[in-house]
């Protein structure tokens, strides 16, 4: 099947030049800002609703991502040879997918909520957040009603046979763009979304992903000994006292 010109810009062009960008740009990002490599953290300024918000789009966030690797870069054929038939891959991914994109869902509304209702936060918003922000929302909610439209509550629909053919075709330099074009307007919109905000990731708090203290993890205990204090040097008055006492006695 042959592929319009329009097919040909969104599902070719526009994913590679957003690779492009992703990896030119943390390369320049890295050479040119390092000490603004981080994710700015607002914890003095709110603490409550980041209490909850952060691990909840943290936690929520890892098993979407560990979803899409598993359901995007392993094809259907290899779970099935190591004995996972497509209906237990289906319901286990509709449902584990679900609640994970309710926990993101939730931790991202109230990091955009404290964000909003804090003045201190809202003034210190700079344009990368204004840009970050609506756009990490854009791909979550998108992911999330594609999900619920057609697994949930829809009669269901294998991305597998067509979205995540073409995803794997752009990284073996053999697109087809053919196999989005039939996709539903949802998964089209979120597959969309999702390669412009990595377009945006290297000019935004997102960097920090790159960043994580893993080797906290396996660096040994530190030990830490009480230091016996000194006493205080005596004060020329107090040593003053101090004589006029012996006198005196």
């Amino acid at each position: 099947m042959n592929a319009s010109t329009a097919d040909l810009l969104l599902w070719v062009a526009v994913p590679y030049i957003c690779l492009a960008v992703f990896a030119v740009g943390h390369v320049w990002r890295y050479r040119q800002d390092q000490f603004g490599w981080t994710s700015r953290t607002t914890q003095l300024l709110e603490h409550r609703w980041l209490r909850w918000g952060s691990p909840l789009f943290h936690l929520g966030a890892f098993m979407v991502i560990a979803g899409h690797v598993v359901g995007l870069a392993i094809p259907d054929a290899w779970t099935e040879a190591v004995g996972i038939s497509e209906h237990a891959y289906h319901t286990t991914a509709v449902w584990a997918g679900s609640v994970a994109g309710v926990a993101m869902v939730a931790g991202l509304g109230m990091l955009c909520a404290r964000r909003l209702l804090t003045r201190q936060i809202r003034l210190g918003t700079d344009r990368s957040d204004k840009l970050l922000f609506p756009l990490l929302s854009a791909t979550v909610l998108l992911g999330i009603t594609a999900t619920f439209a057609h697994n949930v509550f829809g009669a269901g629909y294998d991305y597998r046979s067509t979205v995540s053919v073409w995803f794997r075709g752009l990284f073996v330099l053999q697109p087809k763009p053919e196999a989005i074009a039939g996709a539903p307007l949802l998964f089209q919109a979120h597959a969309l979304t999702a390669f412009l905000l990595f377009a945006a990731w290297p000019f935004t708090r997102l960097v920090h992903v790159w960043s994580a203290p893993i080797g906290y993890l396996a660096r040994p205990y530190l030990v830490y000994r009480r230091r016996a204090t000194a006493p205080a040097p005596e004060t020329p008055s107090a040593r003053a006292n101090r004589q006029r006492t012996r006198r005196a006695a």
